[in-house]
């Protein structure tokens, strides 16, 4: 399941560059998270590294982009290549 920023963004960007997979963009009014690239940092770290550092906790999982911790894996894979 990939996440996503609510309208509680504060704007103030500190989840961007924690983001392995550059999911994470400023948008008009708040951040952004393409759902297709987040991976939940499954394969990186442990926690979600954007809901690590977020002040305002806006940052829950996204219930209309479900996905296993497989598939997230494989979305890894795909996204920065085979590292096994």
């Amino acid at each position: 399941m990939a996440l996503m920023i609510t309208e509680d963004c504060v704007n103030c960007g500190v989840c961007e560059p924690e983001c392995p997979n550059e999911a994470i963009a400023e948008g008009d009014e708040i951040y952004i998270i393409d759902w297709e690239r987040c991976t939940e940092c499954v394969g990186w770290y442990e926690e979600p590294q954007c809901v690590e550092v977020c002040p305002v906790d806006c940052i829950p999982k996204d219930p209309e982009h479900v996905e296993t911790e497989e598939e997230l894996l494989e979305k890894k894979k795909a996204l920065v290549g085979d590292e096994d």
